[in-house]
Protein backbone atom coordinates (compact mmCIF):
# COMPACT_ATOMS: atom_id res chain seq x y z
CA UNK A 1 0.00 0.00 0.00
CA UNK A 2 1.34 3.40 -1.02
CA UNK A 3 0.10 6.30 1.11
CA UNK A 4 0.76 9.96 0.33
CA UNK A 5 0.66 12.24 3.38
CA UNK A 6 0.32 15.85 2.21
CA UNK A 7 -0.93 18.14 5.00
CA UNK A 8 -0.55 21.82 5.77
CA UNK A 9 0.73 22.91 9.18
CA UNK A 10 -1.46 22.97 12.27
CA UNK A 11 -0.73 26.59 13.08
CA UNK A 12 0.65 27.44 16.52
CA UNK A 13 1.33 23.77 17.24
CA UNK A 14 2.89 21.66 14.44
CA UNK A 15 4.71 22.32 11.18
CA UNK A 16 3.47 20.53 8.08
CA UNK A 17 6.35 18.05 8.40
CA UNK A 18 5.49 17.45 12.07
CA UNK A 19 1.89 16.73 11.03
CA UNK A 20 3.01 14.32 8.31
CA UNK A 21 5.33 12.47 10.71
CA UNK A 22 2.58 12.13 13.32
CA UNK A 23 0.12 10.75 10.76
CA UNK A 24 2.73 8.27 9.52
CA UNK A 25 3.41 7.19 13.10
CA UNK A 26 -0.27 6.53 13.77
CA UNK A 27 -0.85 4.67 10.52
CA UNK A 28 2.38 2.75 10.99
CA UNK A 29 0.98 1.00 14.06
CA UNK A 30 -1.67 -0.58 11.84
CA UNK A 31 0.03 -0.75 8.43
CA UNK A 32 3.75 -1.14 9.23
CA UNK A 33 4.57 -2.49 5.77
CA UNK A 34 2.98 0.40 3.86
CA UNK A 35 5.06 2.81 1.78
CA UNK A 36 4.64 6.31 3.20
CA UNK A 37 5.58 9.39 1.20
CA UNK A 38 5.48 12.59 3.23
CA UNK A 39 4.90 15.78 1.25
CA UNK A 40 4.62 18.78 3.62
CA UNK A 41 2.36 21.35 1.98
CA UNK A 42 1.32 25.00 2.21
CA UNK A 43 -0.93 27.36 0.29
CA UNK A 44 1.53 30.21 -0.24
CA UNK A 45 0.94 31.93 3.09
CA UNK A 46 2.77 31.69 6.38
CA UNK A 47 4.81 28.51 6.64
CA UNK A 48 5.30 28.05 2.90
CA UNK A 49 9.10 28.32 3.06
CA UNK A 50 9.41 25.75 5.83
CA UNK A 51 6.97 23.34 4.20
CA UNK A 52 8.65 23.45 0.80
CA UNK A 53 12.14 23.15 2.28
CA UNK A 54 11.00 20.12 4.29
CA UNK A 55 9.25 18.57 1.28
CA UNK A 56 12.39 18.76 -0.85
CA UNK A 57 15.10 18.28 1.81
CA UNK A 58 16.35 21.79 1.15
CA UNK A 59 17.86 24.30 3.56
CA UNK A 60 17.24 27.75 5.00
CA UNK A 61 19.38 30.84 4.43
CA UNK A 62 19.54 33.42 7.24
CA UNK A 63 20.32 37.06 6.46
CA UNK A 64 20.21 40.53 7.93
CA UNK A 65 18.22 42.79 5.64
CA UNK A 66 16.41 46.11 5.61
CA UNK A 67 13.11 45.88 7.45
CA UNK A 68 9.91 47.77 6.63
CA UNK A 69 10.98 50.76 8.74
CA UNK A 70 14.48 50.91 7.26
CA UNK A 71 16.17 49.24 10.22
CA UNK A 72 18.09 45.98 10.05
CA UNK A 73 16.08 42.83 10.75
CA UNK A 74 16.78 39.10 10.65
CA UNK A 75 15.09 37.27 7.78
CA UNK A 76 15.38 33.98 5.95
CA UNK A 77 14.40 32.20 2.79
CA UNK A 78 14.60 28.63 1.57
CA UNK A 79 16.63 26.92 -1.13
CA UNK A 80 14.88 23.78 -2.25
CA UNK A 81 16.66 20.48 -2.55
CA UNK A 82 17.54 19.21 -6.02
CA UNK A 83 17.38 15.67 -7.37
CA UNK A 84 20.18 13.59 -8.85
CA UNK A 85 22.95 15.54 -7.10
CA UNK A 86 22.32 18.61 -9.23
CA UNK A 87 22.88 22.12 -7.95
CA UNK A 88 19.76 23.66 -6.36
CA UNK A 89 18.11 26.19 -8.65
CA UNK A 90 14.86 27.07 -6.87
CA UNK A 91 14.34 29.34 -3.89
CA UNK A 92 11.17 30.20 -1.99
CA UNK A 93 10.76 33.57 -0.29
CA UNK A 94 8.00 34.82 1.98
CA UNK A 95 7.62 38.58 1.72
CA UNK A 96 6.61 38.68 5.38
CA UNK A 97 10.04 37.47 6.48
CA UNK A 98 11.75 40.74 5.50
CA UNK A 99 8.81 43.12 4.97
CA UNK A 100 6.12 41.76 7.25
CA UNK A 101 3.62 43.61 9.39
CA UNK A 102 4.84 41.74 12.47
CA UNK A 103 8.15 43.64 12.12
CA UNK A 104 6.44 47.00 12.71
CA UNK A 105 5.36 47.91 16.27
CA UNK A 106 1.67 48.75 16.39
CA UNK A 107 2.30 52.39 17.30
CA UNK A 108 4.63 52.81 14.29
CA UNK A 109 2.37 51.43 11.58
CA UNK A 110 2.31 54.13 8.92
CA UNK A 111 2.33 52.64 5.42
CA UNK A 112 3.39 56.01 4.01
CA UNK A 113 6.96 55.08 4.86
CA UNK A 114 7.32 51.28 4.99
CA UNK A 115 9.46 49.65 2.32
CA UNK A 116 9.77 46.28 0.59
CA UNK A 117 13.53 46.80 0.13
CA UNK A 118 14.40 43.83 2.36
CA UNK A 119 12.43 41.42 0.17
CA UNK A 120 14.48 42.65 -2.77
CA UNK A 121 17.65 41.96 -0.78
CA UNK A 122 16.54 38.35 -0.25
CA UNK A 123 15.97 38.01 -4.00
CA UNK A 124 19.37 39.56 -4.73
CA UNK A 125 21.10 37.09 -2.40
CA UNK A 126 19.32 34.17 -4.06
CA UNK A 127 20.29 35.38 -7.54
CA UNK A 128 23.93 35.61 -6.50
CA UNK A 129 23.82 32.01 -5.26
CA UNK A 130 22.87 30.85 -8.74
CA UNK A 131 19.12 30.53 -8.25
CA UNK A 132 17.14 30.48 -11.51
CA UNK A 133 13.58 30.09 -10.20
CA UNK A 134 12.05 31.97 -7.27
CA UNK A 135 8.68 31.36 -5.65
CA UNK A 136 7.55 34.52 -3.84
CA UNK A 137 4.72 34.47 -1.29
CA UNK A 138 2.98 37.81 -0.75
CA UNK A 139 1.08 37.38 2.51
CA UNK A 140 1.48 39.49 5.64
CA UNK A 141 3.23 42.55 4.23
CA UNK A 142 3.59 45.88 6.03
CA UNK A 143 4.08 47.86 2.83
CA UNK A 144 2.12 49.96 0.37
CA UNK A 145 4.91 50.78 -2.09
CA UNK A 146 3.85 48.54 -5.03
CA UNK A 147 7.20 46.78 -4.91
CA UNK A 148 9.24 49.95 -5.42
CA UNK A 149 11.49 49.06 -2.49
CA UNK A 150 12.08 45.58 -3.90
CA UNK A 151 13.01 47.15 -7.23
CA UNK A 152 15.40 49.60 -5.55
CA UNK A 153 17.23 46.70 -3.90
CA UNK A 154 17.70 45.18 -7.36
CA UNK A 155 19.26 48.34 -8.80
CA UNK A 156 16.26 50.17 -10.26
CA UNK A 157 16.23 53.88 -9.43
CA UNK A 158 13.19 56.08 -8.91
CA UNK A 159 13.82 59.81 -9.26
CA UNK A 160 11.91 63.07 -8.87
CA UNK A 161 11.78 65.91 -11.42
CA UNK A 162 15.23 67.06 -10.26
CA UNK A 163 16.74 63.64 -10.89
CA UNK A 164 17.11 63.03 -7.15
CA UNK A 165 16.51 59.47 -5.92
CA UNK A 166 13.34 59.01 -3.95
CA UNK A 167 13.42 57.79 -0.35
CA UNK A 168 11.69 54.61 0.83
CA UNK A 169 7.94 54.35 1.17
CA UNK A 170 4.75 54.47 -0.83
CA UNK A 171 4.04 58.15 -0.31
CA UNK A 172 7.42 59.10 -1.83
CA UNK A 173 6.18 57.77 -5.16
CA UNK A 174 3.94 60.84 -5.45
CA UNK A 175 7.13 62.68 -6.48
CA UNK A 176 8.15 60.13 -9.11
CA UNK A 177 9.11 61.47 -12.52
CA UNK A 178 11.82 59.12 -13.81
CA UNK A 179 12.48 55.37 -13.70
CA UNK A 180 16.10 54.38 -14.37
CA UNK A 181 16.72 50.69 -15.08
CA UNK A 182 20.29 51.09 -16.32
CA UNK A 183 21.73 49.61 -13.11
CA UNK A 184 19.29 46.70 -12.73
CA UNK A 185 20.88 43.53 -11.38
CA UNK A 186 22.35 41.60 -14.34
CA UNK A 187 21.12 38.22 -13.07
CA UNK A 188 17.49 39.27 -12.77
CA UNK A 189 16.61 38.57 -16.40
CA UNK A 190 17.80 34.98 -16.11
CA UNK A 191 15.45 34.09 -13.26
CA UNK A 192 11.83 32.91 -13.48
CA UNK A 193 9.44 34.18 -10.82
CA UNK A 194 6.20 32.57 -9.68
CA UNK A 195 4.22 34.65 -7.21
CA UNK A 196 1.77 33.05 -4.81
CA UNK A 197 -1.23 35.36 -4.90
CA UNK A 198 -4.68 34.37 -3.64
CA UNK A 199 -6.47 37.73 -3.92
CA UNK A 200 -7.88 39.37 -7.03
CA UNK A 201 -7.72 43.05 -6.03
CA UNK A 202 -6.62 45.63 -8.62
CA UNK A 203 -4.00 48.23 -7.76
CA UNK A 204 -6.30 51.20 -7.12
CA UNK A 205 -9.88 52.12 -6.32
CA UNK A 206 -12.43 50.86 -3.83
CA UNK A 207 -11.00 47.33 -4.00
CA UNK A 208 -7.42 48.43 -4.44
CA UNK A 209 -4.32 47.88 -2.35
CA UNK A 210 -4.66 51.03 -0.25
CA UNK A 211 -8.41 50.80 0.44
CA UNK A 212 -8.56 47.11 1.29
CA UNK A 213 -5.21 46.40 2.91
CA UNK A 214 -4.05 49.85 4.02
CA UNK A 215 -6.15 50.15 7.20
CA UNK A 216 -4.75 46.95 8.72
CA UNK A 217 -1.29 48.40 8.17
CA UNK A 218 -2.14 51.59 10.04
CA UNK A 219 -3.55 53.81 7.28
CA UNK A 220 -6.21 56.35 8.24
CA UNK A 221 -8.96 57.21 5.70
CA UNK A 222 -6.97 60.28 4.64
CA UNK A 223 -3.82 58.19 4.23
CA UNK A 224 -5.74 55.63 2.17
CA UNK A 225 -6.88 58.36 -0.21
CA UNK A 226 -3.37 59.77 -0.60
CA UNK A 227 -1.78 56.35 -1.09
CA UNK A 228 -4.37 55.38 -3.67
CA UNK A 229 -3.60 58.50 -5.71
CA UNK A 230 0.11 57.86 -5.32
CA UNK A 231 -0.13 54.30 -6.64
CA UNK A 232 -2.16 55.52 -9.61
CA UNK A 233 0.58 58.08 -10.33
CA UNK A 234 3.20 55.34 -9.99
CA UNK A 235 1.39 53.23 -12.58
CA UNK A 236 1.09 56.23 -14.90
CA UNK A 237 4.83 56.95 -14.76
CA UNK A 238 5.67 53.30 -15.38
CA UNK A 239 3.53 53.32 -18.51
CA UNK A 240 5.23 56.54 -19.64
CA UNK A 241 8.55 54.69 -19.36
CA UNK A 242 7.41 51.84 -21.57
CA UNK A 243 6.21 49.31 -18.99
CA UNK A 244 2.93 47.47 -19.49
CA UNK A 245 -0.10 48.72 -17.58
CA UNK A 246 -1.09 46.02 -15.08
CA UNK A 247 -3.04 48.18 -12.62
CA UNK A 248 -6.40 46.55 -13.39
CA UNK A 249 -5.06 42.99 -13.45
CA UNK A 250 -6.31 40.48 -10.91
CA UNK A 251 -3.90 40.48 -7.96
CA UNK A 252 -2.14 43.75 -8.87
CA UNK A 253 -3.16 45.18 -5.49
CA UNK A 254 -1.91 42.23 -3.44
CA UNK A 255 0.51 43.02 -0.62
CA UNK A 256 0.29 46.79 -0.98
CA UNK A 257 0.61 46.66 -4.76
CA UNK A 258 3.43 44.11 -4.81
CA UNK A 259 1.37 42.12 -7.29
CA UNK A 260 1.86 44.91 -9.82
CA UNK A 261 5.50 45.41 -8.88
CA UNK A 262 6.25 41.73 -9.31
CA UNK A 263 4.76 41.70 -12.80
CA UNK A 264 6.51 44.90 -13.86
CA UNK A 265 9.97 44.42 -12.33
CA UNK A 266 10.25 40.62 -12.09
CA UNK A 267 8.16 39.62 -15.12
CA UNK A 268 6.43 37.33 -12.66
CA UNK A 269 3.48 35.03 -13.11
CA UNK A 270 0.81 35.29 -10.41
CA UNK A 271 -0.86 32.01 -9.45
CA UNK A 272 -2.84 30.59 -6.51
CA UNK A 273 -0.35 29.61 -3.85
CA UNK A 274 -1.41 25.99 -3.54
CA UNK A 275 -0.92 25.46 -7.30
CA UNK A 276 2.63 26.79 -7.13
CA UNK A 277 3.50 24.63 -4.12
CA UNK A 278 2.05 21.45 -5.65
CA UNK A 279 3.86 22.07 -8.92
CA UNK A 280 7.18 22.86 -7.26
CA UNK A 281 7.22 19.81 -4.95
CA UNK A 282 6.00 17.51 -7.74
CA UNK A 283 2.86 16.27 -5.99
CA UNK A 284 1.30 14.91 -9.21
CA UNK A 285 4.33 12.70 -9.86
CA UNK A 286 4.34 11.42 -6.28
CA UNK A 287 0.65 10.45 -6.59
CA UNK A 288 1.38 7.94 -9.34
CA UNK A 289 0.46 4.47 -8.07
CA UNK A 290 -0.81 5.73 -4.71
CA UNK A 291 -3.63 3.93 -2.89
CA UNK A 292 -4.58 6.72 -0.47
CA UNK A 293 -3.94 10.41 0.11
CA UNK A 294 -4.14 11.97 3.56
CA UNK A 295 -4.25 15.76 3.80
CA UNK A 296 -5.37 18.27 6.38
CA UNK A 297 -4.87 21.54 8.22
CA UNK A 298 -5.44 22.97 11.66
CA UNK A 299 -9.10 23.74 10.97
CA UNK A 300 -11.24 22.47 8.13
CA UNK A 301 -14.33 24.60 7.56
CA UNK A 302 -16.40 26.12 4.78
CA UNK A 303 -13.47 28.29 3.66
CA UNK A 304 -11.23 25.30 3.02
CA UNK A 305 -12.69 24.75 -0.44
CA UNK A 306 -11.54 28.22 -1.54
CA UNK A 307 -7.92 27.50 -2.35
CA UNK A 308 -6.69 26.08 0.95
CA UNK A 309 -4.21 23.21 1.03
CA UNK A 310 -6.66 20.29 1.55
CA UNK A 311 -8.75 21.42 -1.41
CA UNK A 312 -5.74 21.75 -3.68
CA UNK A 313 -4.45 18.32 -2.70
CA UNK A 314 -7.93 16.85 -3.16
CA UNK A 315 -8.22 18.24 -6.70
CA UNK A 316 -4.84 16.79 -7.64
CA UNK A 317 -5.72 13.43 -6.10
CA UNK A 318 -9.08 13.38 -7.89
CA UNK A 319 -7.31 13.97 -11.21
CA UNK A 320 -5.13 10.96 -10.46
CA UNK A 321 -8.02 8.79 -9.26
CA UNK A 322 -6.67 8.42 -5.72
CA UNK A 323 -9.10 8.45 -2.74
CA UNK A 324 -8.50 11.20 -0.18
CA UNK A 325 -9.29 11.73 3.49
CA UNK A 326 -8.74 14.81 5.62
CA UNK A 327 -7.51 15.13 9.19
CA UNK A 328 -7.85 18.43 11.06
CA UNK A 329 -7.22 19.86 14.48
CA UNK A 330 -10.89 20.80 14.52
CA UNK A 331 -13.86 21.07 12.18
CA UNK A 332 -15.61 24.41 11.76
CA UNK A 333 -18.85 25.63 10.26
CA UNK A 334 -19.66 24.04 6.90
CA UNK A 335 -16.64 21.75 7.06
CA UNK A 336 -18.68 19.15 5.16
CA UNK A 337 -18.51 21.37 2.05
CA UNK A 338 -15.29 19.66 1.04
CA UNK A 339 -17.07 16.28 0.98
CA UNK A 340 -19.15 17.51 -1.97
CA UNK A 341 -15.88 17.89 -3.90
CA UNK A 342 -14.98 14.24 -3.51
CA UNK A 343 -13.18 13.92 -0.18
CA UNK A 344 -14.24 10.62 1.36
CA UNK A 345 -14.19 11.66 5.01
CA UNK A 346 -12.86 14.30 7.41
CA UNK A 347 -11.75 13.66 10.97
CA UNK A 348 -11.06 16.04 13.88
CA UNK A 349 -8.37 14.98 16.35
CA UNK A 350 -9.54 16.67 19.58
CA UNK A 351 -10.76 13.88 21.90
CA UNK A 352 -12.40 16.09 24.55
CA UNK A 353 -13.21 19.67 25.43
CA UNK A 354 -10.18 21.45 26.84
CA UNK A 355 -8.46 24.82 26.93
CA UNK A 356 -6.86 26.09 23.74
CA UNK A 357 -3.39 25.95 25.32
CA UNK A 358 -3.84 22.29 26.21
CA UNK A 359 -5.32 21.43 22.83
CA UNK A 360 -2.32 22.97 21.06
CA UNK A 361 0.12 21.27 23.43
CA UNK A 362 -1.51 17.86 22.87
CA UNK A 363 -1.76 18.18 19.07
CA UNK A 364 0.97 15.66 18.30
CA UNK A 365 -0.29 12.83 20.50
CA UNK A 366 -3.91 13.49 19.50
CA UNK A 367 -2.91 13.36 15.84
CA UNK A 368 -1.01 10.09 16.30
CA UNK A 369 -3.91 8.50 18.16
CA UNK A 370 -6.52 9.68 15.65
CA UNK A 371 -4.41 8.49 12.73
CA UNK A 372 -4.02 5.08 14.34
CA UNK A 373 -7.79 4.81 14.83
CA UNK A 374 -8.49 5.89 11.24
CA UNK A 375 -6.03 3.29 9.96
CA UNK A 376 -7.66 0.60 12.11
CA UNK A 377 -11.05 1.49 10.64
CA UNK A 378 -9.61 1.22 7.12
CA UNK A 379 -8.14 -2.19 7.96
CA UNK A 380 -11.47 -3.30 9.36
CA UNK A 381 -13.16 -2.21 6.15
CA UNK A 382 -10.69 -4.31 4.17
CA UNK A 383 -11.88 -7.39 6.04
CA UNK A 384 -8.53 -7.96 7.73
CA UNK A 385 -10.03 -9.20 10.99
CA UNK A 386 -7.43 -11.83 11.75
CA UNK A 387 -4.59 -9.47 12.56
CA UNK A 388 -4.63 -7.33 15.63
CA UNK A 389 -3.88 -3.66 14.71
Amino acid sequence: MKIIIAPDSFKESLTALDVAIAIETGFGHVFPEAEYIKVPMADGGEGTVQSMVDATQGHLVDLEVTGPLGNQVKAQYGILGAEDDQEPTTAVIEMASASGLHLVPRDQRKPFYTTSFGTGELIKDALERGIKHIVLGLGGSATNDAGAGLAQALGIQFKDDKQQELPFGGIALAQLSYVDVSQVHPLLAGCRFDVACDVDNPLCGERGASAIFGPQKGATPDMVEQLDKTLAHFADVLVQHGFDDYRLDSGAGAAGGMGLGAKVFLNATLKPGIEIVMETVGLAEKLQGADLVITGEGRIDGQTVFGKTPMGVLKQANENGVPTIGIAGSLGTDAEAILAHGMLAIFPIIPALDSLDNVLAQAKINLINSSRNIAAAIKLGQGQFGKKP
